[in-house]
Order: C-alpha cells, then structure tokens, then sequence
C-alpha cells in the first residue's frame, strides 16, 4: 500500500524526532493513505513536499488500529496528546484535525460531555494517519519518490476567484 507524508523537506530515510508538541498517537512519523492529506499538511510550508512510500505490514509489530473515531480512540488520543507514551509501533486510524482537536481539548478540559464531543466530531470527509512509532516500524516503509507542492499556484487562484466575484 502507498502512504503519503506531507513536509517542508524531502524525506528519503524517515526518522522519529520528538517534537515540542503532542500528537494524536504519540510521538512517531506521521503517513497518510490519502494522497491530498498530505498536500493538506505539506500547505503548512512555504515550500511544500509529498513524500510517497511504499508500506508492507509486519505481522511481528504491535500493531494498533481504530477503523473510526470510537470511545476507545477519543480515549487514546486523549492520553497521547497528554503526553502519556503508548507501547505499540505502529498506530492507524482517523485524524483529530483542528477542529476536532479543539473538541479534543474542550472535552479534556471538561467544558464538554463525551456526548456533546461525539455530536461536534462529525466529519464530512474522511482523515486517516499511521504512525510510525518505533525503529522498527520505520522498516516497513520504503521511500519511492516525492514531488514539491507550489504554494502560490494555489493562493493565485483564490486571488482569482475573489476578483471574479467582485465583478459578478
């Protein structure tokens, strides 16, 4: 199967750096099954790269996945975006994009029930990440290429688009 990561760089030997923020699942390299996720998260930079790996499943790792957003993963993500380390090496499921992270937190903080959290989660697209969190993990992806995503093709055509409705 292809995963994709959306960086600033081209990444042609994945490693785990632990960053200054939490993550969904905890610390890892972060892939995505969905080509354009990627191109979302490689947007954050002012230069822009996919890089595309292919990935074969190793039985022998501890493997953790969430086929949708459950109890049990609003509990997971809960505990790893509070800094608490998991033991698997691979983690697979939905993604708490902003919006849903800041449900995350209201939720933690107790602002919302679980209920109310389930009710504001709803996604009306589908996310999806696997993160890679051991050493071992890593030995299941093999780097096949990458390809820079441009930045201003993209705020050119928003610019165009405001400009056409001005005139309409």
């Amino acid at each position: 199967m292809q995963v994709y990561h959306g960086s600033s760089t081209i990444v042609k030997a994945p490693k785990i750096i632990e960053g200054k923020f939490t993550k969904d699942f905890g610390t890892g390299f972060y892939c995505t099954k969905f080509q354009p996720q990627a191109e979302k998260w490689s947007k954050k930079f002012d230069v822009g790269f996919v890089n595309i790996y292919e990935y074969i499943e190793d039985n022998s790792l501890s493997i953790k996945e969430f086929s949708e957003m459950t109890d049990e993963w609003l509990d997971f993500v809960v505990a790893c975006r509070s800094g608490i380390n998991h033991e698997y090496d691979i983690v697979i499921g939905p993604m708490a994009d902003d919006q849903v992270y800041s449900y995350v937190l209201d939720y933690t903080n107790g602002i919302i029930t679980r209920e109310a959290f389930w009710i504001l989660a709803k996604f009306k697209y589908p996310t999806h990440q696997i993160a890679f969190c051991t050493d071992a993990s890593l030995k299941t992806i093999n780097y096949v290429d990458s390809y820079e995503v441009k930045q201003w093709q993209i705020g050119k055509q928003k610019h165009r688009m405001i400009c056409f409705l001005r005139v309409v």
